[in-house]
């Protein structure tokens, strides 16, 4: 019985960790959390009400996922990211996805095309319900389901780490300013052009599609640091 009580320990220990993961990226999203900013596990803490030691462990995770960069002694940066870094990003996604979709687009069959309605439907309605945790969770799944298709596992896990380093910060400005939507919509307007068979069109809505979420990075990097945002961070938990 002792083991048992040590598993269920470990399991509590894990789902808060996680929980905390979960706060901490939607108040990145947000832009509660500023890039350049030191944030100490103790001070997070202390505004999530838990102990310091999930904190620190959910830190490490999204450490691991490029987000914030350890500091010795102070805590955790969140990581900055450059115009530059920014316009790479966009060009290596658009080198791969642009010509991968024209690729699913001759090979897919309609039945797996349709299983993405579902998610593509899930972006437009987060985005609309002004849910960033939801939007950008729905629009991971949807984009990199669909590249999945190509059968390149490989291509899937590099484009879900230029992903994750191109993230979003700022977000709540661009949702309250309403242009979320369109972009969100653009999904179902490629899924509709891929299983029309229209591989070209596919490929030319993509680079669209790409190109709006770079002119989005741009205007949620120039959001003022200090616009309100949503909730405190404890709120999020």
């Amino acid at each position: 019985m002792g083991d048992l009580k040590q598993h269920s320990l470990i399991k509590a220990q894990e789902r808060l960790r996680d929980q905390v993961g979960h706060a901490l990226r939607a108040a990145l999203i947000a832009g509660e959390l500023r890039p350049g900013s030191v944030y100490s596990a103790p001070g997070l803490a202390a505004e999530l009400g838990v102990s310091a030691t999930p904190v620190r462990e959910a830190m490490l995770d999204l450490a691991r996922e490029g987000l914030v960069e350890p500091v010795r002694n102070k805590g955790f940066r969140i990581t900055e990211v450059s115009e530059r870094d920014l316009d790479q990003y966009t060009e290596l996604r658009t080198m791969i996805e642009v010509p991968t979709v024209g690729r699913v687009t001759r090979m897919a069959t309609k039945e797996q095309l349709e299983e993405l309605r579902p998610i593509a439907e899930e972006i437009v309605t987060s985005a609309r319900e002004h849910n960033l945790i939801g939007y950008l969770e729905a629009d991971r799944r949807f984009h990199l389901t669909l590249l999945g298709l190509a059968g390149n596992e490989r291509l899937v896990e590099t484009v879900g780490d230029l992903r994750k380093r191109s993230r979003l910060y700022g977000l709540t400005g661009l949702d309250e300013a309403g242009k979320l939507v369109s972009s969100a919509e653009e999904h179902l307007e490629l899924l509709d052009l891929m299983l029309a068979g229209d591989a070209e069109g596919a490929e030319a809505c993509m680079a669209r599609h790409l190109g709006h979420v770079r002119s989005l990075w741009a205007e949620a990097r120039d959001e003022p640091v200090g616009r309100p945002t949503s909730p405190g961070l404890g709120s999020t938990l």
